[in-house]
């Protein structure tokens, strides 16, 4: 089984997804000028815009919810195993993925905000399985879609997310590998049974309190070591660029090399193209669709550039040796024991258990869309949903307890089917967000606040709920 897994996985990255991700987010990229790059300062202005409607989704607060769930394992685990398996240059690998993939980002959100439907209390919602389901017409495309959602968020990631935080308990003491990954899972499986089934609204308002706070220190332990090694950061920056360009180690053995792991493991921390951050996009209230796709694409700079980042450039001026045995928790907290002592591995420890706590509801927050537009979007029953939870319960105390390899290849074959099939319809309705960012444009430039019409842009009335 793991070698069947590992043979769709390395077909399926190499060279399916590579190709696709980097020729769609070229695509976007050219095509608006770079958007992502040229209309940055502009982003991080209508971050701190207020929605007119006062009950609304913020555009601040809808990038909170999509930052809230991809920040977690992968911006620690997922770089470590990256380096440690593919070499220092993965980290310039995934940090060109996610500046090109930022245009992909922008691409989705802007055609969720377009596509986005009303509520019967006048809030908002969608994501690809609508624009897919309502510019496309593609009925079926739009159910593939979010079947690998719910298989991608509510099993592989899921696996994922539990294990790598038991991981991060075997450098103490009272680790033993037979029993503490299920005592874990099982405090963890009930942490978050208790949220999605008790209800218990405190504890998610905490996590989404704790997350940006804990990125926000995650920076600052990464300038306290950067500090405390400056001599050693232009040894790091020289081993990353000769690794990441040293293409005759990458070509022949590209399925494991840097270039590949990098975008593997930069893919499952940011999520771009993936599909996932437009569920959360189509929420906020804005004048203009464009408004929150620039927004929103601020999510992969400060989950990747900053913070994937951050771990790779820790773990690297400690000078302590990465490798497939310590791939993971391991070297990141072995690293951070060498530079801060004791502090380290705590630190990295708290870290996954409030990253990973916040990821694990937001990926059921996903499914349960997933379900609602399966079931003629609608939430179904109340007893479906609890045993849903249920299962996602028992998922969680799963992922704890199976093998690291088996976790990663799971995640990465249902995060890769999610992701082909969301560029895919990206690419066909890529003019309609060419257009309505050429309108932005024409009224940014006209001294305007943008205000948007589909109508000004050849869209339908009855092809809208909004803009009309």
């Amino acid at each position: 089984m793991m070698e069947f897994l590992d043979a769709v996985d390395s077909i399926l990255y190499y060279p399916i997804l590579l190709v696709v991700m980097g020729a769609a987010g070229l695509y976007f990229s050219i095509r608006m000028g770079f958007v992502q790059v040229r209309w940055l300062p502009e982003a991080i202005r209508l971050l701190m815009v207020k929605p007119q409607d006062g009950n609304g989704t913020s555009p601040f607060q809808a990038l909170m919810v999509s930052t809230a769930a991809c920040v977690g394992t992968g911006n620690i685990i997922g770089i470590s195993t990256a380096i440690c398996l593919g070499g220092p240059g993965a980290a310039f690998w995934m940090t060109v993925m996610a500046i090109i993939g930022a245009a992909s980002s922008f691409t989705e959100c802007t055609l969720a905000q377009i596509f986005k439907r009303r509520k019967e209390d006048g809030s908002a919602y969608g994501g690809p399985a609508y624009y897919i389901e309502d510019a496309l017409h593609n009925k079926a495309m739009a159910t593939a879609f979010v079947v690998f959602l719910l298989l991608t968020y509510s099993f592989g990631f899921n696996l994922l997310c539990s294990y790598n935080v038991q991981s991060t308990f075997s450098v103490y003491s009272f680790y033993h590998p037979d029993t503490t990954p299920a005592v874990i899972g099982a405090v963890m499986a009930v942490l978050v049974g208790i949220c999605v089934m008790g209800g218990a609204k405190a504890i998610e308002k905490a996590a989404g309190i704790l997350v940006p706070f804990m990125g926000v220190a995650y920076a600052l332990v990464t300038l306290v070591v950067l500090v405390l090694n400056f001599q050693e950061v232009p040894r790091v920056f020289e081993a990353i660029l000769a690794d990441a360009f040293n293409f005759r180690a990458i070509f022949s053995g590209i399925a494991g090399s840097c270039l590949v792991m990098g975008i593997k493991r930069g893919l499952y921390s940011n999520e771009a193209g993936v599909g996932s951050a437009p569920n959360a996009a189509a929420a906020a209230t804005t004048t203009h669709p464009v408004k929150q796709g620039l927004v929103q694409m601020l999510s992969v700079y400060i989950d990747t550039v900053i913070l994937c980042n951050a771990t790779a450039f820790m773990c690297l001026v400690s000078g302590v040796p990465g490798n497939a045995d310590n791939a993971g928790a391991l070297w990141v907290q072995t690293s951070l024991h060498k530079v801060l002592g004791d502090f380290g591995p705590l630190f990295i420890t708290v870290s996954m258990l409030v990253f990973s706590f916040t990821t694990l509801i937001g990926n059921i927050y996903y499914c349960e869309n997933g379900l609602a537009y399966l079931n003629h979007k609608r939430i179904p029953s109340r007893g479906f949903m609890k045993g849903f939870h249920l299962y996602a319960v028992l998922v969680v105390f799963l992922g704890a307890i199976i093998p690291m390899a088996a976790a990663w290849d799971l995640a990465d074959i249902m995060m890769g089917g999610m992701t082909l099939i969301n560029l895919t319809a990206c690419v066909l309705l890529g003019g309609v967000v060419v257009h309505a960012y050429e309108d932005y444009k024409k009224q940014k430039t006209a001294g305007l606040d943008p205000q948007f019409k589909g109508t000004s842009i050849g869209l339908k009335p009855e092809e809208l709920d909004f803009w009309k």
